[in-house]
């Protein structure tokens, strides 16, 4: 496969977005939003990793999409779950597909699946489980500061 496959897919989401955006087609509204650009960028990572051999481009595809699909959950579903576990199960997912095509990385994704599981819908938790709603709490209101630490460490990151 093209290396600017991935650029290629990107370019044809992005631009089907826009296009559609200025249709205004009614029943599409709701799609006019900045989840739906996460749902596209991950969708086209996905074509990419299954269209081709390229494992690398799994475990992006399906946080971002992911993360559209929650966020769009989020503001137009009265009953979807706003809890931080769904952050975790989708991680979870993105190793468990990415096992499916590499075979590598079913523990992670096994032990985040259940910690999700467990975290959303057991009543009765033990207080040790604190600490990590106060950290995911953190999480969510200062995310940005996370990414920025990522960014900083890859440009740091040896090759």
């Amino acid at each position: 496969m093209k290396k600017n496959s991935l650029l290629a897919y990107l370019l044809i989401g992005i631009g089907l977005y826009f296009l559609l955006r200025e249709l205004r087609i009614p029943i599409l509204t709701d799609f006019y939003s900045w989840p739906t650009l996460l749902i596209l960028i991950g969708s086209a990572f996905l074509v990419h990793a299954f269209s081709g051999n390229e494992e690398k481009s799994i475990f992006p595809g399906v946080v971002l999409l992911g993360l559209g699909i929650h966020f769009h959950g989020l503001n137009h579903y009265p009953f979807w779950i706003a809890h931080w576990g769904i952050y975790t199960l989708i991680v979870s997912i993105a190793f468990l597909l990415r096992f499916v095509k590499t075979k590598h990385g079913i523990i992670p994704g096994v032990v985040l699946f259940v910690i999700s599981i467990f975290a959303m819908f057991v009543d009765n938790q033990p207080s040790w489980f604190v600490w990590i709603h106060d950290l995911m709490g953190w999480m969510e209101r200062f995310w940005p500061i996370v990414l920025i630490g990522l960014g900083i460490y890859l440009l740091l990151k040896r090759k």
